[in-house]
C-alpha cells in the first residue's frame, strides 16, 4: 500500500457532520473523472473511495450507482441515466461562476470547507511518500476549477501553486508544513503524524550527514595543511637551513614532525595554550615561507634580496 493509499483509506471511514455532507459529495463530483449531464464517471484504484463517490451521487439522487471493475482492475463507476445525471447537476449548478461554469462556490462553514477538500482528494488527490519526497497534489479537471480550489485552499491557510500536466490542470503543494496542516485539516490526522515522524526523521539524518561531510572535510583540510608543513620542515632540514629558524618556529616544527597527524588545536594544546589556532597557523606559514625560499635557484634569492 502506498502512502498515497493510506491517506485515502483513512480519509474514506471520516464520517461527515450534517451540513458537511453535501460540500463533501459535491467536490467528490466535481474533481471526478468527468461531471456532465451527459454522463458521470469515476475511476480509481482505491474501492473506499469509489464507495465514497457512491454515496455522493446518492447523495443528490437517491440512487446508488453500480461499482464495476475496469480492464486494467480499478474500481469504476459510469453513469449516463440521464435522470441520475439531472439530479446531481441541478444540484451542482447552483454553483455556478460568472461565465456560467460549474464553480466551488462560496463556503462559510471551516468543518464544511475541510470536508469538501476531503472529498476533492478522495476524487482527485494524491500525495508522495515523504521518505521520498514532500508533494501533495489535485488534478483539476478545469483551470477555472484548480483556481477556485486555491483560494479555497488558501482560505484554509494554505498556499498551493498550480501548472498544466496532461491537459489538467494540477494544483499542488511542495512544503512540508503546508501538506501536514493540509492533511490534519482534511482529517487525516494519524497520517498527518506520521508524515511530520518521516520529516523530522529525514531532518536529523539530514543533519548528520551534514555534519559528518563537514567534520570529513575539516579532516581533509587538515591533512593537507599538516602535509604541506612536513614537506616544508623535511625541506629545510635538507638544505641545512633548519637551524636558521628561529626558536620558537624550530619548537613548532619539532613538535609537527613528533606529531604528524595531530589537528592545529592538538598542537595548542601541547604548546600549553600559549598561543592560539590562528597563531600557530601564522608561525608555520612562515616555516614554508623559509622552506620556498630556499628552495628557490641562487638567481631568484638574489633578486629576492634585492
Amino acid at each position: 500500500m502506498s502512502f498515497s493509499s493510506d491517506v485515502k483509506t483513512e480519509l474514506s471511514a471520516v464520517q461527515n457532520a450534517a451540513c458537511c455532507e453535501t460540500q463533501f459529495s459535491r467536490a467528490m463530483l466535481l474533481f471526478g473523472r468527468s461531471c456532465s449531464r451527459v454522463s458521470l464517471s469515476f475511476l480509481t484504484e482505491h474501492p473506499d473511495a469509489a464507495r465514497r463517490y457512491a454515496d455522493a451521487v446518492a447523495h443528490f439522487s437517491g440512487t446508488t450507482p453500480e461499482i464495476t471493475e475496469s480492464e486494467s482492475g480499478n474500481c469504476k463507476i459510469q453513469i449516463e441515466d440521464r435522470l441520475v445525471t439531472d439530479a446531481v447537476l441541478a444540484e451542482l449548478e447552483r454553483n455556478r461562476n460568472e461565465k456560467k461554469q460549474l464553480s466551488i462556490g462560496k463556503i462559510d462553514r471551516e468543518c464544511c470547507r475541510h470536508a469538501f477538500l476531503r472529498g476533492a482528494f478522495l476524487s482527485a488527490g494524491t500525495v508522495t511518500n515523504p521518505d521520498v519526497e514532500y508533494h501533495l497534489e489535485f488534478s483539476c479537471p478545469s483551470a477555472h476549477l484548480a483556481r477556485d480550489l486555491i483560494d479555497l485552499l488558501s482560505l484554509c491557510g494554505v498556499d498551493a501553486k498550480s501548472t498544466a500536466r496532461g491537459g489538467a490542470t494540477i494544483v499542488y503543494l511542495k512544503k512540508s508544513d503546508a501538506i501536514a496542516e493540509l492533511l490534519t485539516a482534511m482529517g487525516a490526522t494519524e497520517n498527518a503524524m506520521l508524515f511530520m515522524g518521516a520529516k523530522i526523521f529525514k531532518d536529523v539524518r539530514n543533519t548528520v550527514n551534514r555534519r559528518v561531510n563537514f567534520d570529513k572535510a575539516n579532516i581533509a583540510r587538515s591533512a593537507a595543511a599538516a602535509g604541506r608543513q612536513l614537506r616544508a620542515i623535511k625541506s629545510l632540514r635538507a638544505n641545512g637551513r633548519f637551524d636558521e629558524l628561529p626558536a620558537e618556529l624550530r619548537e613548532l616544527a619539532a613538535l609537527r614532525l613528533e606529531n604528524p597527524e595531530s589537528p592545529t588545536s592538538e598542537l595548542v594544546e601541547l604548546l600549553g595554550g600559549t598561543l592560539t589556532v590562528s597563531g600557530v597557523n601564522h608561525r608555520f606559514e612562515r616555516i614554508i615561507r623559509a622552506a620556498e625560499f630556499t628552495e628557490l635557484p641562487d638567481k631568484k634569492k638574489e633578486e629576492g634580496k634585492a
